[in-house]
């Protein structure tokens, strides 16, 4: 993953013009990457995530308020308050929890069903959290269309959820072992896809990047390391540590393709330029995040044999 996702980004500005027809089929790819991990949910896995709501509601303000500030902060630094860049920062801290976050969350050993519950109510909150913390931090309102987010929120979370949840039970578990060696890679595939047509999607505000490239790109690289920080440590207390690699990919990612539309439709087009640059840095930060995690687990894993053995 470390050297396909860094891959797929250079195909999708490379081949942005072929690819860029087939963008509104992001959704739709999310979406069978979603149901190949709820497959491996039931009702009673799902049930026992939403009971807890202290790790969900902790999840959120470690996402969108904590993030949020330090985003505000380091941004004010270096360009002033007042940029517009400032303003893209922020609104890639407040945005929702990104549905990719599922397969990462998969691969790295967290809890899938505890992601998908905090991506749902994450996103069914969406269009309160992000004209309030718009409002919260630049003093200004935006009028969002709560319908159509919340359809597009619905065919790449909420449906396929459901029917993974129901394929799961009606066959008591077992479908997700059947099906695996063919639904993996594809699931895979999409993901890939899904980079590919989101890097020809923003092709077209290269140009944008230009311009502070030398003080914005190591500023959001810092911001998206530390918001994946942010919930590692946060949760470092956590007795189960499915709960705290599942926390750390929940901060770290965001619904990119959401930021860049709320960007460029409401805001400055430089508003837009870190949440362009965030799409290119997030996802090799989550190779790198989980490179780290498996590292820090076969630590962990090598010191209890050790104690064992004494």
């Amino acid at each position: 993953m470390f050297l396909i996702i860094p891959g797929s980004l250079v195909l999708g500005f490379l081949f942005a013009d072929q690819l860029q027809p087939m963008v509104d089929a992001v959704p739709y790819l999310f979406a069978y990457v979603t149901l190949t991990m709820a497959i491996g949910c039931g009702i009673r896995q799902l049930g026992e995530a939403v009971r807890k709501p202290g790790v969900l509601l902790w999840t959120l303000i470690l996402a969108h308020l904590i993030s949020p500030l330090i985003a505000y902060g380091i941004g004010s630094l270096i360009f002033g308050a007042a940029s517009p860049y400032v303003v893209g920062l922020v609104l890639f801290t407040i945005i929702p929890l990104g549905v990719s976050t599922v397969l990462w969350v998969g691969m790295s050993g967290g809890s899938v069903p505890l992601m998908l519950a905090m991506v749902v109510l994450d996103s069914a909150l969406s269009p309160f959290v992000v004209p309030f913390g718009i409002h919260l931090f630049f003093n200004t309102s935006v009028d969002i269309a709560i319908g159509p987010i919340m359809f597009d929120l619905f065919v790449i979370v909420v449906l396929p959820t459901i029917c993974g949840v129901v394929l799961y039970e009606s066959s008591k578990g077992r479908i997700q072992d059947r099906v695996k060696p063919v639904a993996a890679p594809i699931s895979k595939l999409c993901f890939v896809a899904v980079v590919a047509l989101n890097a020809s999607a923003i092709a077209p505000y290269v140009d944008q990047l230009k311009r502070d490239m030398v003080k914005l790109v190591p500023l959001v690289i810092v911001l998206v390391g530390a918001c994946y920080a942010i919930g590692y440590f946060g949760t470092a207390r956590h007795s189960r540590k499915d709960v705290q690699v599942t926390v750390s990919y929940a901060t770290g990612m965001r619904n990119i393709s959401l930021g860049i539309v709320l960007a460029l439709g409401y805001f400055s087009p430089l508003a837009a330029v870190p949440v362009v640059l965030s799409i290119l840095v997030q996802q090799p930060l989550a190779t790198v995040h989980h490179f780290v995690l498996q590292k820090l687990n076969k630590n962990k894993t090598s010191d209890a044999s050790h104690a064992h053995v004494r």
